[in-house]
């Protein structure tokens, strides 16, 4: 049965936009965290986005001031949407109140992708971070925005939180529908807006999404518990815990997509149907956090290999343990080690046990599709970041954004707090773009790196988590003492304390990257021309002359020795053996 699925899915699998399939978000409650805080996740995977670190200053705002919107993916201009009296201070995906929002690009059906709305998923982030006090803020100005403005894109998985509840929040566009007015003789969209569901994820529970949507049935029946956006007045009553588009359902019935019961109306299910794309290079990502932290997954790993599509998993559990930063930073860098899937494990990762797989992730051979796994650590991230987010602090102390650019597995993440006030020189933007190399540019740094392991894994990564574990256990350890004099300080002078953390996290930051590139030297003349030179401490060990170093000569492992002559038979064989 399963193999039959299998091949059933395989065969109905189209090749997929690989460009979409970015970013895994992981979200905690504080009754699931080890601290009580709230904590999200975000990555930034993308082929062509740059890794810096976004502040945008708040205050007071000039009479006529206004925000432009542009899409994402392109830099398209969109609107201009007035702002208004007052803004938050952003920095990265945290505001100074500790509200903080990642996301996940679901697609959805593709004829729901509107390109007539004045505001896309990148805005709307931004934006609500810079109105918003509170996640439930942030979910009422992202609903008002697209009702307002009309929204571009399709669909998009929003993580958003602040020190007391986490929220995840699925929206799709309501593609085109073209109306002829007679009044102005002109063509306008009918169906501007967007569909959508919030939900907030029960205290002591944890959630996460991976490029597609996980919502499906939710409650709209008690209006003491779920409200929709015609009340969006009603979103800071505390027992409400839905929020949805008020025609969420009655659209999807208008379009053919539902006929069933309201009560089984699946957000999910109707707006982003699974296909095998969905599961296997998705729904696993989840999966394989989910299975770290509660004993219960693993009959959920059929369907997150695509195999079937029977019982999907659900949209939060219950650890079975606490959860720290720590935490999701290692499953952060996850390549699906421990599994059949290990990408480490089987011939693409050639003898270095390499466990990425350049793109296209899909191919054809002989009329017959393949793919390669999609794992949540993965080359092309342009920054990633845990958001910790702690209520028991002044929110210029509470927030942390431990913050990383480039590939999770191998970067750095370094903390920086809500009451920054500016960002660190090699974070910042405009130091360099995704066209522009910068030498002192933390993106750049850490690619050349990364692109430095991944010629001789095996080889070369040990050194590279040996240098990250120092610098991390160092943030870890300090952090602690950071807090509690930033809280002192805050107590006598809001302002001095605002001062003391950005000098502490621009510090760190820029030490990081020093430190990085240090690492860079080191390990080109320890590992120059796939030789590896002894050392001992990060001294380079010589001849008793002291003039020349010691070199070895790793061997290829005999496998692929061995593969070696199964490809090419005789042609290196030395002659006259038997």
């Amino acid at each position: 049965m399963k193999h039959s699925i299998r091949i059933l899915f395989l065969s109905l699998f189209s090749m997929i936009s690989l460009a979409g399939l970015a970013c895994t978000s992981y979200l905690v409650t504080p009754g699931a965290s080890v601290d009580g805080s709230s904590m999200i996740s975000y990555a930034a995977d993308s082929h062509i986005r740059y890794g810096e670190l976004y502040y945008l200053p708040g205050g007071p705002q000039p009479e006529g001031s206004y925000y432009q919107a542009y899409y994402r993916g392109t830099h398209k201009p969109l609107a201009k949407i007035p702002n208004p009296p007052y803004l938050y201070t952003v920095i990265g995906f945290m505001n100074e109140k500790q509200v903080a929002i990642g996301e996940t690009t679901f697609g959805g059906r593709p004829e729901l992708n509107d390109t007539t709305g004045g505001i896309d998923y990148g805005s709307l982030m931004f934006m609500s971070m810079q109105r918003s006090a509170t996640a439930r803020e942030a979910i009422r100005v992202i609903a008002e925005l697209v009702e307002e403005y009309g929204y571009y894109g399709g669909g998009e998985s929003f993580s958003i939180a602040d020190p007391k509840e986490v929220w995840i929040m699925e929206i799709v566009g309501k593609g085109t529908d073209w109306q002829y007015d007679r009044s102005n003789g002109e063509y306008f969209n009918a169906d501007k807006g967007a569909l959508w569901v919030a939900i907030r994820i029960p205290d002591g529970y944890i959630s996460a999404h991976a490029n597609h949507a996980r919502i499906m049935q939710f409650d709209r029946e008690d209006m003491k518990t779920s409200i929709s956006s015609k009340n969006l007045h009603l979103i800071n009553e505390p027992g409400i815990e839905t929020v949805y588009a008020h025609d969420v359902v009655s659209y999807a019935r208008r379009k053919g997509y539902y006929n069933g019961p309201d009560a089984s109306f699946s957000f999910s299910d109707t707006y982003a149907p699974l296909d095998f794309g969905a599961m296997r290079f998705c729904e696993a990502r989840v999966w394989s956090m989910f299975k770290e932290v509660n004993s219960d997954m693993e009959p959920f790993m059929d369907y997150a290999m695509g195999y079937t599509t029977e019982e999907r998993m659900p949209l939060y559990i219950k650890p079975e343990r606490k959860l720290s930063v720590q935490d999701l930073i290692s499953f952060k860098r996850d390549h699906l080690e421990g599994t059949d899937f290990d990408m480490s494990g089987d011939i693409g990762a050639g003898p270095w046990g390499l466990p990425y797989r350049w793109r296209p992730m899909n191919w054809e051979i002989d009329g017959k599709k393949y793919f390669h796994e999609r794992t949540t650590a993965t080359q092309q991230t342009a920054f990633s970041y845990i958001a910790q987010l702690r209520k028991d602090y002044p929110d210029p102390v509470g927030g942390i954004l431990w913050f990383g650019v480039d590939d999770a597995n191998s970067t750095v993440y370094v903390p920086m707090y809500s009451g920054m006030q500016r960002a660190p020189q090699s974070y910042a933007e405009g130091n360099g773009n995704i066209l522009e190399y910068s030498e002192d540019a933390a993106f750049w740094v850490f690619n050349k790196v990364a692109h430095f392991a991944y010629l001789r894994y095996s080889m070369i990564m040990p050194d590279v988590l040996k240098a990250q574990q120092e610098l991390e256990d160092r943030f870890f350890s300090m952090v602690p003492a950071i807090d509690q004099t930033a809280k002192v300080l805050f107590e006598k002078d809001t302002e001095l304390a605002k001062a003391f953390v950005t000098e502490y996290s621009v510090s760190s930051a820029e030490y990081t990257v020093q430190r990085w590139e240090e690492l860079f030297r080191f390990l080109m003349v320890k590992h120059l021309d796939g030789n590896l030179k002894r050392e001992e401490n990060g001294e380079f060990l010589t001849n008793r002359y002291g003039r020349y170093p010691i070199v070895e000569h790793p061997q290829y492992p005999e496998w692929w020795l061995r593969l070696i002559i199964e490809v090419t038979g005789d042609k290196f064989l030395v002659p006259g053996q038997d």
